[in-house]
């Protein structure tokens, strides 16, 4: 049994990241300060559902306020095994608008919890970065070793500097590093800012669908669980590695929409809007790495995978109906 600390533990990813090492019987310590950059209801519904593990312990906390950071950690009375950063502010287009505040939680607080493992002899760390870093116009399929030093967007730089944040702490405290460069990810709770989670309300809101550009641009799409998979596979001692996670299974946003209109059982209502010069046309990735490294292999095709989130979206519809898109 472990002793994991989690950053970000009602994200996205971060909550089925607990709930994995949960149900395999490890102490997880959640961290996440439940901020507004989307509708906080998506966040404690998956809070909810890691409260009722008896080993997890969760606070409040922002990652970028240090003192209270360690605070809060020297009160924990067991060894942390690994801390996986997790806790990000996300989203392309939202660090255009505000971008001090991804420096904030992306740089400041991946700084303050890579101080947390140095002072605490923890000896493992996983960050969780973004294929936004390859820009506009990487090789398809995206390798690591692709030029990710032209972000386009604050967001992507800001995960650039976490990235290279991590490289100083591991060349000068020997601290194991795997940063995960993460493509687009699906799944049930899912957050409201990301294109399925958006198109599968709308549909089934029947309210009109924003499609951006003429919906010819491509995205590889994993689903949540094995991300999720990989990212505790990331624990594997590797030194300092930059790896590719998901992205593996292309398609057009047409297609998916057409997809979604299939399992929903309904028409899209679609509304064309103009492409936003920070999004990307393109993105799949090479995971070459990440299968031979750390034996990563995704299960869940992308039909399966959707027809599991529209189900999640039924069941939760009554409370879904309610969340305000960003």
């Amino acid at each position: 049994m472990g002793c994991y600390l989690v950053a970000g533990t009602a994200g996205f990813i971060g909550h089925r990241v607990s709930e994995f090492l949960l149900a395999d019987g490890h102490i997880v310590l959640g961290l996440d300060d439940l901020n507004d950059a989307y509708d906080v209801r998506v966040k404690e519904w998956r809070l909810n559902r890691l409260l009722k593990y008896p080993n997890f312990v969760f606070e409040r906390l922002d990652i970028s306020k240090y003192n209270e950071l360690k605070k809060w950690i020297k009160k924990q009375k067991v060894e942390i095994d690994a801390i996986f950063n997790l806790a990000a502010r996300a989203g392309v287009t939202q660090s255009v608008t505000n971008p001090w505040i991804y420096v904030d939680t992306n740089m400041t607080g991946n700084l303050n919890l890579l101080e947390i493992a140095r002072h605490n002899g923890i000896k493992k760390f996983v960050l969780a970065s973004t294929s936004s870093l390859y820009g506009m116009n990487p090789p398809i399929p995206t390798p690591e070793s692709a030029d990710s030093d032209h972000p386009m967007q604050p967001y992507a730089s800001s995960k650039k500097g976490a990235e290279s944040m991590c490289h100083s702490y591991h060349y000068l405290y020997n601290l194991d590093v795997t940063v995960l460069r993460y493509f687009t990810v699906y799944g049930p709770a899912g957050r409201p800012d990301m294109v399925m989670f958006r198109f599968a309300k709308w549909i089934l809101e029947d309210k009109p669908v924003e499609l951006t550009g003429d919906g010819s641009q491509s995205r590889g799409f994993t689903y949540l669980d094995d991300i999720a998979r990989g990212t505790i596979l990331a624990l594997k001692p590797v030194g300092f590695e930059l790896i590719n996670l998901g992205g593996h299974e292309v398609i057009s946003i047409n297609e998916m929409l057409a997809i979604l209109e299939k399992k929903i059982g309904k028409k899209a209502k679609i509304e064309y809007i103009d492409r936003h010069k920070a999004d990307i046309t393109a993105s799949l990735a090479d995971v070459t790495k990440a299968k031979r490294i750390l034996g990563w292999n995704p299960q869940v095709n992308l039909d399966q995978g959707i027809s599991n989130m529209v189900q999640w979206f039924i069941e939760e519809k009554d409370w879904i109906q309610q969340v305000i898109l960003p």
